[in-house]
């Protein structure tokens, strides 16, 4: 019993600072308005880890990478947390374990960055037909634009209606798959 609640806890802490620092990571590379309330909550924060980050991790094509690699740690930490508290033991092969634990952080930043876009995606539809000119509206729009334009591009209104949210949908649906069967190759890799 003291094992889940361990879990949860470390799982639901990290987890929830790791989504802060992804959220901080792609809202600098979609160039989401940095004046909004989400975005300067964020930085709030972030910016106690981020910053001293930067002067060991610097910055690569316009993307703040510091910001990326220190979600990556805090997914590698979570799940090396979880099979330590399960009992399982890194010094059977210590480097195969960090190799794994290292893609396992890969692949959750790859699932969470999925669920991110996700929402973001639902929420936006949510509002444009409830609150159009909702404060949280531009925020939406600039962060999930480059995703639905790949989309409208090829898809044109059917009825005034964009259909191109439902196709980025069933994309990352497919796309959580395709992780969800990766994952497991990678945690066979273990065993």
């Amino acid at each position: 019993m003291s094992n889940q609640i361990l879990i949860f806890l470390v799982d639901t802490i990290l987890g929830l600072f790791s989504l802060a620092l992804l959220l901080r990571f792609y809202f600098q590379l979609l160039r989401v308005p940095y004046y909004n309330s989400v975005s300067q909550f964020l930085i709030a924060v972030t910016d106690f880890i981020v910053r001293p980050a930067r002067r060991f991790i610097p910055g690569w094509a316009g993307m703040d990478l510091s910001t990326l690699v220190l979600a990556w740690l805090l997914e590698c930490t979570i799940i090396a947390s979880m099979y330590m508290v399960q009992g399982y033991d890194f010094e059977i092969n210590i480097v195969t374990s960090l190799g794994v634990m290292g893609l396992l952080g890969i692949v959750e930043i790859i699932k969470t960055t999925l669920y991110i876009v996700l929402m973001m995606i639902i929420m936006q539809a949510v509002l444009s037909w409830v609150n159009p000119h909702s404060p949280l509206a531009p925020l939406l729009d600039s962060f999930t634009r480059p995703f639905l334009a790949v989309f409208r591009k090829r898809i044109p209104p059917v009825a005034n209606v964009d259909l191109s949210p439902l196709f980025v949908l069933i994309l990352i649906q497919v796309l959580l798959m395709v992780v969800a069967g990766v994952n497991k190759e990678i945690v066979a890799m273990l065993f």
